[in-house]
């Protein structure tokens, strides 16, 4: 007997809330480290490069894992790896400011233990994303408010977030934005391990009776990737995407941070350009939900790009003072706040049920593949070039990546009003090649 019928006798919100609790709290913490270890390494080592690095060394593990560790996440459980994988991260990040206070940490030891935070959140992240279904049932909420939900929840993270970053960081230093990432682990590690209801979360062979037949997950892998190859607009999008990943990680990563120390804004400013965004973000997201359907898909989805890109960049370079960016940053945030809802649609539509497990593996591991390099670059073209001109580059290559990309004769298949399609009972968002936030990662 599954979880879902020996509760079914009844109503409870817990395991909904739980696990959208725990995402709250692990994101909003690494909110608050995404300004802090920047910051922190930008002070101790004056160096865009090395503050790149820093971000390339906690990516590039997370994407790399993320996108392999669906097998083991269906074999233990994602309530067993959520919590686990949460307590490793908490650990491996009061250790930065344990070492340091105690003049032990070599720079290698802070990429070692970035490159273990970002390795054990791919899959942690993953099992909180799987268990979203699972609690939808419990709670007897529609899996599309479920999903509505966790979106509303990751972009209230990405608002409050870089606000409390900010600002504790300009009080009492980088090193206490960290021991509240820190802090943020652990609570949502004790979240899924105690408040979700028994049961809840347990492996899939639990719950199906058997084991999956030897090489299987190759064989689905494979048969993905042969389904994503036949499909010209799912392809180009996820390769579009992957750019504009690369590009929003190196904006991150290095060049606002750079800008808020070249700027004197420091990272109160930050925090500020952040939680605008994120709060413009939170706002064009529930539009789209409510009203976008309704629009033209095509248009909607590459004038969200038009804002939410290249206007960023073009402010930061022209040395406008804070209020400026702030109201730019507003503006960007809203229209991106329309793109996962329709990059969402567009999977629900195009991917059949049987294959969306497999695809989202496939589609985010594409799609997030730039992030480790963002950082990393643009460190070294800062280095190299200065930050205006960086600023400049960069604005041109997101213009020509996502709107000239307009002109490609792929797009015409996308149609249909913006967030027209719906999944069906059971469905889950497994083939979405999201947008990634700005800020998401310890190191980003």
């Amino acid at each position: 007997m599954t979880a879902v019928t020996a509760v079914s006798g009844r109503r409870s919100l817990r395991p909904l809330a739980g696990v959208l609790a725990a995402t709250a709290v692990s994101l909003t913490g690494t909110r608050v480290s995404a300004i802090a270890l920047p910051w922190f390494v930008l002070v101790t080592t004056g160096s865009a490069t090395l503050t790149g690095l820093v971000a390339f060394c906690e990516m590039t593990p997370y994407v790399l894992v993320k996108a392999l560790s669906g097998p083991l996440v269906d074999r233990v459980g994602p309530r067993a790896v959520s919590w686990v994988t949460d307590l490793v991260s908490a650990l491996a990040v009061l250790l930065v400011p344990l070492a340091h206070s105690l003049d032990a940490l070599p720079f290698w030891l802070l990429l070692t233990l970035v490159a273990v935070v970002g390795a054990v959140r791919g899959p942690g992240d993953l099992a909180k994303e799987i268990m979203v279904p699972e609690a939808a049932d419990l709670s007897r909420v529609p899996l599309e408010r479920a999903t509505g939900l966790a979106g509303v929840t990751e972009r209230l993270a990405a608002t409050v977030g870089p606000a409390a970053g900010g600002a504790l960081v300009a009080l009492t230093g980088p090193l206490a934005g960290l021991v509240v990432n820190a802090a943020g682990f652990a609570l949502g590690s004790l979240i899924i391990a105690l408040a979700l209801p028994p049961g809840m979360g347990r492996p899939v062979t639990d719950h199906a009776g058997q084991e999956a037949a030897p090489g299987g997950y190759w064989r689905r892998l494979g048969e993905g990737f042969t389904f994503l190859r036949g499909d010209p607009l799912l392809l180009t999008i996820i390769v579009m995407v992957c750019v504009t990943n690369l590009l929003d990680a190196a904006f991150a990563a290095v060049l606002v941070p750079v800008w808020a120390r070249e700027s004197g804004g420091g990272p109160a400013a930050i925090g500020l350009t952040g939680s605008v965004a994120g709060i413009a973000s939170v706002c064009g997201s529930l539009i789209a939900a409510a009203v976008a359907h309704r629009l033209p898909r095509r248009l909607v989805f590459f004038a969200g790009f038009l804002l939410a890109g290249a206007p960023r960049w073009l402010i930061l370079a022209s040395g406008a003072p804070t209020w400026a960016v702030a109201v730019v940053f507003a503006v960007s945030g809203f229209g991106g706040g329309f793109l996962n809802p329709i990059l969402g649609a567009v999977s629900f539509e195009r991917v059949p049920r049987h294959l969306l497990g497999r695809v989202r593996a496939l589609g985010d591991s594409v799609a997030w593949a730039g992030i480790p390099l963002g950082g990393l670059l643009a460190g070294a073209a800062v280095a190299s070039a200065g930050l205006t001109p960086v600023l400049l580059a960069g604005a041109v290559a997101y213009f020509c990546t996502t709107n000239l990309a307009a002109l490609r004769p792929e797009w015409k298949q996308m149609g249909g009003a913006a967030v027209r399609g719906r999944p069906h009972a059971g469905s889950v968002p497994a083939g979405n090649p999201r947008k990634s936030p700005a800020a998401q990662s310890v190191a980003e």
